[in-house]
């Protein structure tokens, strides 16, 4: 079992995204995407974006979490990125890069791990996972993203079921676009390519997921492209929604009040999980009642995010 801040924290975000120095520095040695050339970020598939050095100094952002009223923070690796999927000599001094940070976090932190792809090390894994301050593993959701990419992924997966830390699926590298489209706006792939490779992954876990993984506690980034939404439809196309999964969770980034309480009406509150993405998208005021009313708030801000961090019964 985990180790926690004890007393739990009020609040808990299980979802934001910082750089360490090491994995910055790692990323501008390279010559091909991904890579850094100065704080200007190249990956396929995705325009340059100008990254905001300020926004990766862990000092502010543990201010500004303090003056949230956030207790506990994971932070992630930016899937996107897609590190996970390079070969392995490649891949190592990123992650190595990546999950250095575990140590230099206080209790008010933690890291979400992240698996190699390519040649993967379930004992390499086992041991980053039990690292003190490191509260789970995250995959790519391309890398689940129909019932045979998530049996191939099973292995990785069991890894964290065995260690009793919970899954955070998040959207992989974006699908690159028509070089005719250059003229698409910045926000296109979190639209599109991240929300589609959202709704499938969970589609794949609700056809394969529980039965390859039976006490495996997960959680799908963006209310899971709001998948659990389309239940009418799947009906309508053979499929059924079936009884509510109690080991799947929906982080609410980039959504507010009317998504959740979509969400909220299809799969009940005990699964919704606050998430601000920050610093690429951020709640007004993540200390503030998402207008839902005190108890749906204390829930899914609190009470929530323990259930999956920590299991037991909710």
């Amino acid at each position: 079992m985990k180790r926690f801040p004890c007393p739990l924290p009020t609040v808990v975000d299980v979802h934001q995204h910082l750089w360490p120095e090491p994995l910055v520095e790692a990323l501008r040695r390279r010559t091909r995407a991904p890579r850094l050339v100065g704080w200007t970020l190249h990956l396929e598939g995705e325009p340059p974006y100008e990254v905001d050095p300020a926004t990766h100094d862990l000092a502010a952002r543990a201010g500004t979490d303090r003056a949230d009223g956030v207790g506990l923070t994971l932070l992630s690796l930016s899937a996107p990125l897609g590190l996970e999927r390079l070969p392995a000599e490649e891949s190592t001094p990123l992650l190595d890069g990546w999950h250095g940070l575990a140590d230099d976090v206080g209790d008010a932190h933690g890291l979400w791990a992240a698996p190699r792809l390519v040649e993967p090390d379930p004992a390499e894994l086992a041991a980053t996972l039990a690292r003190p301050r490191v509260h789970g593993l995250q995959v790519p959701a391309d890398a689940m993203g129909s019932p045979a990419r998530l049996e191939a992924l099973a292995p990785l997966l069991a890894v964290a079921e065995a260690a009793d830390v919970p899954v955070l699926v998040h959207p992989g590298p974006a699908v690159p676009t028509d070089p005719t489209d250059a003229a698409l706006p910045g926000w296109w792939p979190a639209l599109t390519s991240y929300v589609a490779q959202q709704a499938a992954a969970w589609f794949a876990w609700h056809v394969a997921g529980r039965a390859l993984l039976p006490r495996l506690r997960v959680a799908f980034v963006g209310l899971a492209g709001l998948a659990p939404l389309h239940h009418e439809r799947l009906t309508q196309r053979g499929g059924t929604l079936g009884a509510i999964d109690r080991g799947v969770f929906y982080e609410t980034s980039s959504y507010g009040a009317r998504a959740v309480d979509a969400m909220a009406r299809v799969v009940g509150v005990d699964p919704l999980v606050l998430g601000s993405d920050r610093p690429y998208a951020v709640a007004t005021d993540l200390s503030a009642d998402p207008g839902l009313g005190e108890a749906f708030s204390h829930a899914v801000r609190s009470a929530n995010p323990h259930h999956l961090l920590q299991g037991g019964p909710r």
